[in-house]
């Protein structure tokens, strides 16, 4: 009989704990990043570069710190193992970024600045570009949550209705495959004010695909539960709020997902030419001043702001499906 290994680990155990190289990632790759930046500084304001030092130094200490703490916590072992990786890789991108605008100047300025400057341009313009965040946030929840809401009754209607899909169909082929952007001037001209105007947009924006997919997921619901469901004396509304619509939540996130993809896109386009406040409006100004440095800091501020919006519609559609949870995977 063979002998067991008295070291051998718990299951899953060693999928848990970080490895040594991979716990020194970050912070090999902070002191790569801040000796590049030492080299190149000579190039860069005093302020800018003062503060890019800061920060990478910031980073590889919560690095060692998090390093340290990580046998504490199961859950912290678990976020440096599957994190460490890829925030090694975001801090090279930063050393890299800076060793082709300052130390090579292969970009030209002032329209590729390096990232200790739009590190600056994040810290001295904070009040701006939070008054600008504040303001896209508000114009895009507002049209979101007005597509979604107008696409979940046509898509219902549409899916269950055969009399709805006669007539609704064919302007969701005519009408929903025209960019929303593209109705910008003529909502220009009829709107009363471009934030309204705006809101509409993204609306449009967002009612065709959850209305496709709404559409698609209730039309596509199993006979079998219908059935089942009539058999046991369900009535109409029943079936709909009870049988079809539960059965369709993973096409509705899908579409959820698309429309504020797109939803995204008409918000910066329609701030760009409309309203006067906004990330795309931000954007807009910065770049007739010739300020690149303020340009790529809303660009920043996008991807954080875009992310952990999508992160939480991500939270929502695992809560809602959660019995989904190990049999389908999206």
């Amino acid at each position: 009989m063979p002998e067991s290994s008295p070291e051998r680990s718990a299951p899953g155990q060693e999928s848990v704990k970080p490895r040594l190289r991979t716990l020194l990632a970050v912070p090999i790759a902070t002191a790569v990043a801040l000796a590049v930046h030492l080299a190149v500084a000579r190039n860069e304001p005093p302020t800018d570069t003062r503060t890019f030092t800061i920060f990478l130094a910031l980073i590889g200490g919560l690095s060692i710190a998090a390093a340290g703490l990580q046998f504490a916590s199961t859950a912290l072992q678990r976020w440096m193992a599957h994190m460490c990786p890829i925030l090694a890789a975001a801090v090279l991108s930063l050393c890299a970024w800076e060793i082709i605008t300052t130390g090579l100047r292969w970009l030209p300025l002032p329209y590729f600045p390096s990232p200790a400057t739009v590190l600056q341009t994040l810290i001295s313009d904070r009040a701006m570009l939070w008054d600008s965040t504040w303001h896209s946030l508000v114009l895009l929840l507002s049209g979101y949550a007005l597509g979604v809401a107008i696409a979940l009754v046509t898509g219902i209607a549409i899916g269950w209705s055969a009399k709805a899909r006669y007539w609704g169909m064919p302007l969701l082929k005519i009408v929903g495959p025209i960019p929303a952007t593209a109705w910008i001037p003529l909502a220009m001209v009829l709107s009363p004010s471009a934030r309204f105007s705006a809101v509409a947009l993204i609306a449009l924006a967002v009612w065709f695909p959850v209305t496709m997919l709404t559409a698609s997921g209730i039309s596509n619901t199993r006979a079998s539960y219908l059935d089942v469901a009539r058999t046991l004396g369900a009535g109409r509304m029943y079936l709909i709020f009870r049988v079809a619509i539960p059965a369709a939540m993973p096409s509705i996130f899908i579409g959820l997902f698309m429309g504020m993809g797109a939803s995204f896109l008409t918000l910066i386009v329609a701030e760009t030419v409309g309203v006067k406040s906004g990330l795309g409006w931000y954007i807009g100004w910065a770049q007739g001043w010739a300020e690149y440095g303020k340009v790529f800091a809303a660009l920043v501020i996008m991807a954080v702001f875009f992310s952990t919006i999508m992160t939480a519609l991500f939270k929502v559609r695992d809560r809602v499906l959660g019995w989904q949870k190990g049999v389908i995977k999206w």
